[in-house]
């Protein structure tokens, strides 16, 4: 019968990638699904759900994946979470305060949740290469790049490596961001201790940009993709292994063996 899974967001750019290659894998099987305006719609011999409470009710999933929107993902975990599914996250807008919300929920239901902002191997090598890069270089900032539909800032890939560089190191400057003569806000965000920098332009998909600097040199590591093919083999790898842990883990880091040099 293999894994069942619920997919969130099945009719969306990502979700549609995906229901791809559930539907054509072996070990995997498309129980329900979700798409808020592709209701009634066919994704095989599934009939897409309007919302995530009519999908778990037609059948419980081992695993729910969701890749909605930012207004509705963490009432998903939580409705998941309740119905004693195992979740793994692709949608982006969650906070550091969220996962600490849903990590309580996941250990007191004794179920495993997996997110990441970016499901993709580049992106899980840049956050490793950069968490190197921090352990020896005192000055970064972050960049995130995306088209101009997209609703959340920064992304959830410029969201998860400055958490991840905060457990390494802080980073330092001569003037204080918080001492910036003329706009302050020209010097971006701050999060957990990194500047972020988002730019919201046509002709983007998603990247995030790590600079780093020091005395006479400087070094810029880039993840870019150019189609949301990227994100199935991490989403679905997550997907596999989410059933075999408690509580919540974040990042493909940890999936792909990456050691951290925290």
């Amino acid at each position: 019968m293999g894994l069942k899974l619920c997919l969130a967001g099945a009719t969306g750019h990502v979700g549609q990638e995906l229901a791809k290659a559930i539907l054509s894998a072996g070990d995997l099987q498309l129980i329900s699904a979700v798409g808020r305006r592709g209701a009634g719609q066919k994704l095989g011999d599934v009939t897409v759900d309007g919302t995530l409470g009519a999908a778990l009710a037609r059948a419980k999933p081992d695993v729910v994946i969701d890749y909605t929107h930012p207004d509705v993902v963490k009432a998903h975990v939580r409705e998941a979470i309740a119905a004693g599914c195992g979740v793994v996250v692709g949608t982006s807008g969650l906070t550091d305060a969220d996962y600490i919300e849903i990590d309580g929920w996941a250990k007191a239901k004794g179920v495993g949740v997996f997110a990441a902002g970016n499901c993709s191997v580049t992106a899980a090598l840049l956050q490793h290469f950069a968490l190197m890069a921090a352990k020896q270089m005192s000055h970064w900032e972050i960049l995130d790049y995306a088209g101009d539909a997209k609703p959340d800032a920064p992304s959830g890939t410029a969201r998860e490596l400055a958490y991840q560089l905060a457990q390494v190191a802080t980073p330092e400057w001569k003037v204080p961001v918080s001492e910036t003569k003329g706009m302050r806000e020209a010097r971006g965000a701050t999060l957990n201790g990194s500047q972020l920098h988002s730019i919201r332009v046509p002709g983007y998909y998603s990247a995030v940009q790590a600079v780093f600097g020091d005395a006479g040199e400087r070094i810029e590591l880039r993840h870019e993709s150019t189609s949301y093919a990227p994100y199935v083999t991490g989403t679905l790898l997550a997907a596999r292994q989410v059933k075999g842990f408690t509580g919540l883990r974040r990042g493909m880091s940890d999936l792909l063996g990456l050691t951290s040099p925290a």
